[in-house]
């Protein structure tokens, strides 16, 4: 007996969405349709023999188990490739090759682009503002403004939920638009797959004829040489068919290690934006809209106390205020200061702890590969001064030290000489990448105790 009430491939869905990440789900299960179901077995239609692959070595055995969680008949998984029509009349012919391809554009974009990144819960403050105007102008332009669009960014400070919003926003301006969203790991998923089953001609035809493709932490295809290859292809076709490129990264393009020159030249071709790490201001406004989006009102103060704890990852932000709110909920306290001390404890610890004079020079000196004894000489060459300089820097930004003792410290450096630093690489570190990238190693150091062990040593 065969049954297309599909109840118990809802349930299925329901439970595997809570197995897996979004990305996953979103490109993997949503294109699925129920076809029909016996005793026996669950037919399930796929749109076409890439996805019925990849879900058969990848997903078929979590999506068994999950079935027979729910029943208690040993149901077996079937798929099914979408079916097409056989004879029709021309015209009739032409009408549901519209609509087919309607329905896949519609599938691929559902299927890759979050709903809920959107362009009006993007938090807009001076560290992403140019990436935001940069963002809006292409979705209100694609294919004419920039060309392509590059963002790049630390972790966790808003890249991929720009790349949604725009994507979303290109969508709702005209439905028909062929989007596809996907990480450059997908990407070289994709083509693994492809280049095994010999299918590389279909491989090409879900790339090659989108308008905007949107690939997001491309410095994964970093020493892939044949997916560097494929992927410097498919983006000439769609560059020179006029396509939209918007891309994404942890670094700018010149600093992109492992990747060939001729594809860190395409993507410096067009428009790069950067997002910084956000300013107390822009933190305190993100948590209020994180507190709206959960319709709880959060008080300044834990909004200050949650956005002064953490420097940089927004990311970590947004998921310290969600473990306040659920604990809130769960013990039915108020949402207030106290609470998130309490809650908060282990998570949140004072950064600055491990920055002395000491840990400063130690891994100043440990990055430049020099002694500590040469940052407190006289040496003027700019192996000793640039590192010298940056520790300066450091001391002047991460302790209470007063201008004098920093120089005293150095070799008995004047203050002047503080203050030339300090003003220096302030101005430096925000147009240079490369040296701006060396303090923040050197920062990170220092904020894990990874000098701690060694300053001891070091300083001997």
């Amino acid at each position: 007996m065969t049954t297309s009430d599909n109840e118990l491939w809802e349930k299925c869905l329901a439970k595997l969405k809570k197995e897996i990440s979004n990305e996953n789900y979103l490109t993997w299960f949503v294109p699925i349709s129920f076809h029909s179901q016996t005793e026996k077995e669950l037919t399930l239609t796929v749109p076409n023999t890439f996805y019925k692959d990849c879900l058969q070595q990848n997903y078929l055995e979590l999506i068994t188990s999950t079935l027979r969680s729910l029943t208690t008949l040993p149901i077996n998984i079937a798929f099914q490739l979408e079916s097409k029509p056989l004879s029709l009349p021309q015209e009739k012919i032409k009408e549901k090759d519209s609509q087919h391809k309607v329905e896949k554009i519609s599938i691929v974009s559902c299927a890759s682009i979050n709903p809920k990144y959107k362009f009006e819960n993007f938090v807009v403050g001076s560290s992403n503002q140019f990436a935001h105007a940069a963002a809006l102008s292409v979705t209100n332009n694609p294919k004419v403004t920039y060309n392509p669009l590059f963002v790049y960014g630390g972790v966790g400070l808003g890249k991929t939920h720009l790349l949604h919003a725009m994507g979303n926003a290109i969508i709702a301006n005209n439905p028909q638009t062929r989007v596809r969203y996907l990480s450059a790991e997908s990407f070289t998923v994709d083509l693994i797959e492809s280049l095994k089953h010999d299918d590389m001609q279909n491989f090409r035809k879900r790339y090659r004829p989108l308008d905007v493709l949107f690939v997001d932490d491309i410095q994964f295809l970093a020493g892939k040489n044949r997916t560097q290859e494929e992927f410097f292809y498919t983006f000439n076709a769609l560059y020179e068919s006029h396509k939209q490129l918007i891309l994404s990264s942890d670094s700018y393009p010149k600093d992109l290690q492992n990747i060939e020159e001729r594809l860190r030249s395409r993507f410096e071709s067009g428009l790069v934006a950067d997002i910084e790490p956000p300013d107390l201001e822009t933190k305190i406004a993100i948590i209020y809209k994180k507190g709206e989006e959960h319709n709880k009102i959060i008080p300044q103060e834990l909004a200050s106390f949650i956005a002064n704890n953490i420097k940089t990852n927004i990311r970590e932000l947004e998921g310290l205020l969600l473990r306040v709110i659920a604990y809130a909920s769960f013990t039915n306290r108020d949402i207030d200061l106290k609470l998130a001390q309490e809650v908060l404890r282990e998570f949140i610890y004072d950064r600055n702890k491990n920055f002395n004079i000491a840990t400063i020079m130690t891994a100043t000196a440990s990055y430049f590969e020099i002694k500590i004894a040469d940052l407190k000489s006289k040496k003027r060459s700019r192996q000793i001064s640039i590192p010298r300089q940056i520790a300066m820097y450091l001391c002047r930004e991460h302790t209470k030290l007063s201008l004098p003792d920093i120089g005293r410290h150095f070799g008995g450096k004047d203050h002047t000489t503080v203050i030339f630093a300090h003003k220096k690489f302030t101005r430096l570190i925000n147009e240079n990448n490369e040296l701006k990238n060396s303090v923040k190693i050197i920062i990170e150091n220092i904020e894990s105790g990874k000098t701690l062990r060694n300053t001891s040593k070091k300083s001997e």
